[in-house]
């Protein structure tokens, strides 16, 4: 749908209504027209007073017909969306579950499944003989050792969101189903907004390597304005952003004509210019100095948890973090790992499908080297990249995660229709867009309950699937209680599927497998390999 495009079928009626209505003057007949266009009238008019719906509030009458669409079915949807290359192809399924459960609609399911059941990736948890009839409650600590102001964090939460790439309106429902539902609104690289204190909801502080709200004119870390805004009593935690899925390594500019007066209050830039975040970060260059710049911000926080999130590429990149945190013995409190699939608002097609490590192989690599090198008890690690569902919570779960973020599952809370215009300014629904007529349309008050009602039904629905399988809690989920089927007629648990390092194998040698490759060529000192030991 085209902005320019979004008062054409409101005007139209209206002309034809006011034409119509003189002509029956003339001729009575003509007043039979008024049937057909005063009731579109009476509808534009409902749409733009409603507040329930962004889409058909920012384009009256036209957005109806997105809903038209879905309601003849799956069919005609994806044959509109196949046709249509601009279109926005999505799993029909999954996003319905989504917006049943930030409706607080109950899910239920009609007929049985319509999966093949017999299809090479086709995934389950089994179940247990005795069920639990209820759980503890989903929540965890995070902070290590050092660390002391730990955190008491939901397993499920918001991941990172900039203002600037969502509009403040979608901030602000964000930050105001978080505070209701007690989780945790990670705020992405761009800074602390207005809006994500306006509802006082609990922030992880994500800082890229742009540092904005914490930096200098020159655009270095600037630990004055870092210790100001961390003292914050909204700020639980700070997250390094080191990479994202969708582009790791990147870097990336927001052209100094989107730089409003609001983006330059949150980033700590000046208004006009150019918003510039290096592909890496200036304050550290290999990963004793990373770990050392750990320490730095929990210090200067006073004691928050500090961690770190990224995309795991070179994987003697990551151990050279772990021999880094046994010389100095300073440990991050949390590693968020994120998927190679993981989402964004624009971002190179070589970047998006083919860089980095998929956020089941990334996970195995962070849990597999921390329990190898005996520090795993230490550590928190989080992932995020598409898990919107109490089965996928479960199965990373079972993989090594302690908790869980999601960008994707709360953008469709929102109202978020995929039309892929993130990177436009012309977001339909008033998500992704600093337009301010556009976001006038996403209503904040009614967009933040179900963003409240989205996190607490799929805690629920993660509840239920582990009570069902004997437990009470996702820790207790081991790979070997997913399985996965590999072919017409095998089947493997996540045991079998992965290999799975013994506490401490790392150190002691025993390691057989290519971990032991990685590790040998690793430096803390260096993120780049020694060679000259061993070949990968």
């Amino acid at each position: 749908m085209q902005v320019r495009y979004r008062w054409t079928a409101l005007q139209v009626t209206t002309v034809f209504s006011v034409v119509f209505l003189l002509l029956g003057f003339w001729s009575p007949f003509f007043f039979l027209g008024l049937l057909l266009t005063a009731p579109l009238l009476l509808l534009g008019g409902y749409d733009l007073l409603q507040k329930k719906h962004s889409l058909p509030r920012n384009f009256p009458i036209l957005g109806r017909f997105r809903y038209l669409i879905e309601a003849f079915g799956p069919a005609l949807h994806q044959y509109v969306v196949e046709s249509n290359k601009d279109g926005a192809p999505f799993n029909r399924d999954l996003r319905s579950l989504i917006y049943q459960r930030s409706k607080d609609i109950e899910g239920k399911k009609p007929f049985g499944t319509e999966l093949n059941v017999y299809a090479s990736d086709y995934l389950w948890l089994n179940h247990s003989m005795a069920p639990k009839s209820k759980s503890q409650e989903l929540r965890l600590d995070i902070g290590g050792p050092e660390c002391s102001r730990p955190y008491n964090a939901s397993i499920y939460n918001i991941s990172a969101m900039s203002f600037g790439s969502l509009s403040g309106n979608a901030i602000m429902a964000l930050n105001r189903g978080a505070k209701k539902g007690n989780f945790f609104h990670t705020t992405g690289e761009g800074g602390i907004s207005r809006y994500h204190r306006m509802p006082g909801g609990d922030l992880n502080w994500q800082i890229g390597s742009g540092y904005f709200g914490c930096r200098d004119k020159a655009g270095n870390f600037d630990p004055d304005a870092f210790a100001d805004q961390s003292a914050d009593e909204q700020v639980k935690m700070v997250e390094i952003k080191i990479s994202q899925g969708a582009k790791p390594g990147h870097g990336g500019i927001l052209p100094g004509e989107k730089v409003t007066a609001e983006i330059a209050e949150a980033r700590g830039v000046p208004i006009g210019t150019d918003c510039v975040s290096p592909a890496a970060h200036p304050a550290f260059s290999t990963p004793l100095e990373l770990l050392e710049f750990i320490a730095r911000l929990r210090k200067l926080s006073g004691g928050k948890p500090v961690g770190f999130k990224i995309c795991i590429g070179h994987p003697w990149e990551f151990l050279g973090v772990c021999k880094a945190m046994l010389e100095t013995e300073i440990y991050p409190d949390f590693i968020v790992v994120d998927g190679a699939e993981g989402g964004t608002g624009a971002a190179p097609l070589e970047f998006t499908d083919r860089i980095g490590f998929p956020l089941k192989e990334g996970l195995l690599i962070v849990h597999n080297a921390l329990v190898g090198i005996g520090v795993r008890d230490k550590i928190r690690i989080g992932v995020s990249g598409k898990v919107v569902t109490g089965i996928s919570i479960a199965g990373m779960a079972a993989l090594g995660a302690d908790f869980v973020n999601t960008a994707r599952g709360f953008m469709f809370s929102l109202g978020c229709i995929q039309a892929q215009m993130c990177h436009s300014n012309h977001c339909p629904v008033g998500v992704a867009t600093q337009n301010a007529d556009l976001q006038k349309a996403l209503d904040v008050a009614d967009k933040s309950e179900r963003v409240y009602h989205f996190q607490r039904n799929t805690i629920r629905a993660l509840k239920e699937v582990i009570q069902a399988a004997g437990f009470d809690h996702p820790s207790q989920l081991e790979p070997g209680h997913i399985y996965q089927r590999q072919g017409p007629t095998e089947v493997h648990s996540y045991a079998d599927v992965y290999h799975f390092l013994k506490p401490g194998e790392i150190l002691a040698g025993t390691d057989n497998s290519r971990f032991k490759k990685f590790w040998d060529i690793a430096s803390a000192n260096s993120f780049s390999p020694d060679l000259s030991r061993t070949g990968i």
